[in-house]
């Protein structure tokens, strides 16, 4: 069982418990507003890095919608740096931020699921980390924090430029007090210690990219996170549909009712996927997902239902 933080809608309130229920607590939900639930990886599945949604997957996603689904996004990113996507494409259902670390209500803009590494454990990463003088950023409920040899200021600097401070990532320099952690990225690890952190039975470690390494609190994962997500948004009913290319996408392709993986995704997405699409991200992958796919799986559903 996962001990989870979760910051509730009550201003200040703030409690550590068991989570299987998170639909308990996103009680302004309405289980019947949706048929579907369509969560999609961000980078190299629903857009290029850095680059916006496309004129077809924003079509696709009008689909989704039309046929009374939901989209949600399912990330490696911190939740911080999620507020320019969820506002483009008014997601206003929860979204699963730090490969499913956290759940994050993009409306309030605070994480209402958050599984922290334990401190004392975060704490003795923090100082292996300095030690070595890696590049890490840390994922905190409270933002995003910046080791001394982190390279990612000024992507969150770049990524902030012209925000709204409603919708800014906040990051803070690392201090002698860590706060709470749920994720640290750290970008391009020497072998030994990519294997020590992956040996560590306490840790969920892989790379979301070729050479970020996530490392969270065992059990963390993108499909732990749609699980809730799924039952916060559809209750026990309705079918969910995975989108993904990567490592960290697998336990979401598992975890779905339907698993898709994009072209030229890696070896064990493509042997799990349900459906695996001729086109790559750049070509609009995800929308031939969803017109070829998805929405004649859910058609066939409603009708069968019937």
């Amino acid at each position: 069982m996962i001990t989870a933080v979760f910051f509730i809608r009550t201003p200040c309130f703030l409690y550590s418990a068991p989570l299987y229920h998170l639909s308990r607590i996103y009680c302004k939900i309405d289980l019947m507003d949706h048929a579907f639930l369509v969560a999609t990886d961000m980078d190299y599945t629903l857009l290029l890095p850095g680059m916006p949604v496309s004129d077809k997957n924003r079509e696709a996603i009008r689909a989704i919608r039309d046929l009374g689904g939901e989209l949600t996004l399912s990330t490696g990113r911190s939740s911080f740096l999620t507020g320019i996507y969820t506002e483009d494409l008014d997601i206003r259902i929860p979204i699963i931020t730090s490969n499913g670390a956290a759940v994050f209500d993009p409306v309030t803009r605070r994480e209402i699921y958050s599984s922290l590494i334990p401190q004392e454990k975060a704490e003795k990463l923090a100082r292996l980390f300095l030690d070595q003088d890696l590049d890490v950023t840390a994922y905190s409920p409270e933002g995003l924090i910046l080791f001394p040899g982190s390279t990612r200021g000024d992507f969150i600097n770049r990524y902030n430029e012209g925000l709204p401070d409603r919708i800014k990532a906040v990051v803070k320099p690392l201090e002698d007090d860590l706060p709470p952690i749920n994720k640290f990225l750290v970008i391009a690890p020497d072998e030994k210690t990519a294997d020590m952190l992956r040996q560590d039975e306490d840790l969920e470690v892989m790379f979301s990219a070729s050479d970020f390494l996530d490392v969270m609190r065992a059990g963390n994962t993108k499909g732990f996170g749609l699980r809730l997500v799924r039952e916060a948004v559809l209750g026990d009913k309705g079918l969910t549909f995975a989108l993904g290319d990567g490592e960290n996408d697998l336990s979401m392709i598992r975890e779905a009712d339907h698993g898709i993986a994009m072209k030229g995704s890696s070896e064990d997405l493509l042997r799990e996927a349900d459906y695996v699409t001729t086109r790559d991200c750049g070509e609009d992958g995800f929308a031939e997902a969803v017109f070829d796919y998805i929405i004649p799986t859910v058609k066939r559903s409603l009708r069968s239902s019937c």
